[in-house]
């Protein structure tokens, strides 16, 4: 892989902001993920002061919420017009990031077992070798390091398609026709995923469905409307089974050994 074969949001940067960071889901993402980034972070001295990769970081609103409580964090994307409008965020935040202009496999190289955390979301689904892109992830992890790994999930995707009645989009086996939309290229398959982290030595310690149930209710004004409550149900059920296998994204919190 290379920063010329994976998936660059150049194009795209401002429909990020508009179709996901400015919405109800996104907002659920967020709320949901930082809960388990807080899980991490307490798992280490408190005194400590952590090297974070954010790999694919996009726009960097993780990024810059990890800077101020103190960390050494990277953010790197293929996108220059994302780690531009990351610049920006952390600019409105008063914090300093390290900005790395490359693909996450091209970081590797000389970076590698450099990070106490290394957080990748909504990555894996657009690259076309996962097993590859996560040894890659692994090579910039210290020893005894933890992945912070989010994905697009193929049964929330299929779930959600049936229920639409999009009959021939299944039948054509979830293949997109447009490549440039926010429908990522490479829905995985969680078993598949757990199997490549086992592959690597990772040891599964979390999973944590997201959107578990925005995603599917018939009036979608309600997501709006009654988000509070909304939330409050994303919060208590997406740690639990099946819910986690249905979510849209699945959030993996793995060790390296």
């Amino acid at each position: 892989m290379s920063i010329n074969t994976d998936r660059n949001f150049d194009d795209i940067t401002s429909k990020f902001a508009k179709n996901i960071y400015g919405t109800t889901k996104g907002k659920i993402r967020e709320v949901i993920i930082w809960q388990d980034i807080e899980t991490i972070l307490h798992d280490f001295p408190s005194s400590q002061k952590l090297k974070i990769l954010d790999a694919g970081g996009g726009q960097g609103q993780i990024a810059c919420k990890l800077a101020k409580l103190g960390h050494d964090v990277t953010i790197c994307d293929i996108s220059q017009q994302m780690l531009e409008v990351a610049k920006i965020e952390a600019q409105a935040n008063g914090v300093d990031l390290n900005y790395r202009h490359c693909a996450v496999q091209d970081l590797s190289h000389d970076l590698s077992a450099s990070f106490d955390i290394v957080i990748c979301h909504a990555v894996l689904e657009w690259v076309v070798d996962g097993p590859d892109f996560l040894s890659s992830l692994k090579t910039l992890l210290k020893p005894n390091g933890v992945l912070s790994l989010m994905f697009y999930n193929y049964h929330g995707l299929l779930f959600r398609t049936v229920t639409l009645a999009n009959f021939g989009y299944v039948q054509a086996g979830l293949n997109k026709r447009k490549k440039k939309t926010l429908s990522p290229n490479y829905p995985r398959n969680p078993d598949d995923v757990y199997h490549w982290l086992g592959e690597l030595n990772f040891n599964i310690i979390n999973k944590t469905g997201i959107r578990v149930f925005h995603d599917y209710l018939v009036d979608k004004q309600k997501q709006q409307t009654r988000f509070d409550e909304l939330l409050e149900l994303e919060k208590q059920f997406c740690r639990q089974e099946p819910y986690i296998n249905l979510a849209r994204y699945i959030h993996v919190v793995a060790k390296c050994h």
